[in-house]
């Protein structure tokens, strides 16, 4: 029986390019769940957007001189150029700053403002005399006052990663353009969520996923738990850019960011299923206890997704749905499973786009083919602890793991039959198998379990060297029964050979197909398959009293309806197209190459 899977991916901020940290922290997992799943035969829905509202998005309209809207578009059409490019196949990659985003967001207020959840209270706030006006908390710098890192934000410091009150930063200065004046404290009302009562449940849902969450993930929210409590949050900012509050009276006002962008993984689904012509369908996966629902985010935003994102949803209860659309008795789905990764660095450093000391998603994709970027980042994925992007490696892996392991095993094998049976498969006496070819079948079979609970259980690391794995018995299977010298003395043995080998290519090809969609497409295609493995993606134009946006979607492959997640059943002569290599070797002057353009 097909689940129903909910996969969603961390918004990112629209202020700058995607580079290899972005892809790898959240986007390339999340899609290579997707695929493992909508091959399996399950409903999977893969929701995200851009995050167009934060600070972030205005400072970098500031620093650019040009409107915030225009700033934040610039840089969504290049994220969908961005995931087309990967493969990254979102069923709906919107935007924050839509009309349906902006009544799901408000909905989920007036929800948590009824079930009385939301209290209101003056506090000092940093104020820009210059400026005239309040300044959001990524406006104001100064030293944290718990570790002394002198570049911390007013809300958060990056570098102990606590969660800061803006009065006690220390040494404040603002961050707006040509501001030189001294920011001062200065009274000003906004509502505040009251975490605190809905702390106990909160513990006890993170509790209850010990089974499946990650240490890393549950150890640090419950961590932070015990060791602060959940306060109170302000949920309104005093901004001139965002989601109004929905009360009388609160005008110039909007929505913090930390609070709405997190029901933009509701609020897209909903826009899915609105524009699918499907208005309900958004509740097989929000309404649906037995649905599950993935969170790929970064390590620096875990707090937010396993326990301020879960009370929001705790606190609304059948609220939202009355109000947002006058249904009654709907509770919302919490999170399944958070699997936060940890950061990518480069070359030995942190990543900085200030620097240019980065590998920007874009750029790589003119030199290089995604299925080699998709494999090095996820064999070098930063699952359980950070990890570093190295040239020289990329190179390395590529030829001697991808092409040398997996791309010559299928090349030589599909051109070998292809050459000495006239473009078929061998038509091989399935009766007549030996011991050995079975043996090889039946450990290619096994990988379809012991790969597929590596995937479902989000240890793609793990999947992916299993497949090397068994990709390896493949080339030892054929080194042991040598058809290409078998050929001349013994057809019908190098025949059963040929064919045991294609067949447990074919299997592998699903495998690995997650990971490297785009050459096991190609390789499918070889195999003579008239049915494409995965679907196609496309941009469509959506209209709403905010105006256009362009969203990235997803059509699904007819295949994909059905189960495709099983051994082949590969029958002798059957016809096959012919076939080229599937990756390309690459030059290790490269390495060099890239590493000369770093930091310029």
């Amino acid at each position: 029986m097909s689940e129903h899977i909910l996969i969603a991916i961390a918004w990112p901020y629209a202020n700058a390019e995607i580079h290899v940290g972005n892809i790898t922290g959240s986007h390339l997992p999340g899609d290579i769940v997707a695929r493992y799943h909508r091959l399996k035969g399950n409903r999977v829905l893969v929701v995200s957007g851009s995050d167009s509202h934060g600070t972030p998005v205005t400072m970098s309209a500031d620093k650019l001189k040009k409107p915030v809207e225009e700033v934040y578009k610039q840089y969504h059409a290049t994220f969908l150029e961005v995931f087309q490019g990967y493969g990254i196949t979102y069923d709906l990659f919107t935007s924050t700053h839509t009309e349906n985003h902006f009544k799901v967001s408000q909905s989920i207020f007036l929800a948590l403002k009824e079930n009385g959840y939301l209290f209101t209270r003056v506090e000092p706030q940093w104020y820009s005399p210059g400026l005239g006006k309040f300044l959001p908390d990524r406006y104001i710098e100064g030293t944290c006052y718990i570790c002394g890192f002198e570049g911390a934000r007013s809300d958060q410091c990056d570098k102990c990663g606590n969660v800061l009150e803006p009065a006690k930063l220390i040494n404040p200065r603002s961050k707006w353009a040509g501001d030189t004046s001294t920011p001062e404290l200065r009274e000003t009302e906004h509502f505040y969520i009251d975490l605190s009562k809905l702390e106990p449940r909160v513990v006890e849902f993170l509790k209850a996923r010990a089974g499946h969450m990650r240490e890393t993930v549950l150890g640090e929210s419950l961590g932070k738990i015990n060791a602060e409590g959940l306060k109170p949050r302000p949920i309104t900012r005093d901004l001139d850019w965002g989601i109004p509050v929905p009360v009388e009276g609160w005008a110039g006002k909007c929505l913090y960011v930390w609070f709405e962008a997190v029901i933009g993984y509701l609020s897209a689904a909903i826009e899915w299923a609105r524009i699918s012509g499907q208005p309900e369908a958004w509740k097989q996966w929000w309404a649906n206890p037995q649905a599950r629902q993935f969170y790929f985010i970064g390590k620096d935003n875990i707090f937010f997704h396993t326990s301020l994102w879960p009370a929001e949803l705790m606190g609304v209860g059948e609220k939202f749905a009355e109000i947002f659309n006058g249904e009654q008795g709907i509770l919302l789905t919490l999170p399944y499973d958070v699997p936060a990764n940890q950061f990518m660095n480069l070359e030995g450093q942190k990543i900085s786009g200030s620097r240019n000391w980065a590998v920007w998603g874009r750029d790589a994709l003119t030199r290089y083919d995604a299925d080699a970027l998709r494999y090095y980042l996820t064999v070098n994925m930063p699952e359980a602890k950070d990890s570093d992007w190295d040239w020289g490696e990329f190179i390395a892996r590529n030829n001697s793991e991808l092409v040398a392991t997996w791309g010559n095993l299928a090349n030589r094998v599909l051109s070998f039959s292809y050459k000495h049976w006239e473009g078929c498969v061998p038509p091989v006496d399935l009766a007549t198998l030996r011991d050995s070819d079975r043996e090889l079948l039946a450990t290619i079979e096994n990988g379809f379990q012991s790969v597929g609970a590596l995937y479902d259980a989000v240890k793609l690391r793990d999947a992916l060297k299993e497949c090397l794995r068994l990709a390896t018995e493949v080339n030892r299977y054929l080194d042991a029964n040598a058809p290409w010298t078998a050929i001349k003395t013994d057809r019908e043995s190098a025949a059963r050979t040929i064919y045991t080998a294609l067949r447990a290519i074919d299997s592998l090809k699903l495998l690995f197909a997650p990971i490297l969609p785009f050459s096991s497409e190609k390789l499918h295609g070889f195999f003579g398959y008239q049915t494409p493995l995965f679907g196609a993606q496309y941009t469509e134009e959506v209209q709403d009293s905010l105006g256009a946006h362009t969203v990235l979607r997803y059509r699904p492959a007819e295949a994909e309806t059905g189960v495709q997640w099983q051994p082949s059943q590969l029958q002798p002569g059957a016809r096959l197209n012919p076939p080229a290599p599937l990756f390309k070797k690459l030059d290790e002057k490269l390495a060099e190459e890239e590493r000369a353009r770093l930091g310029r």
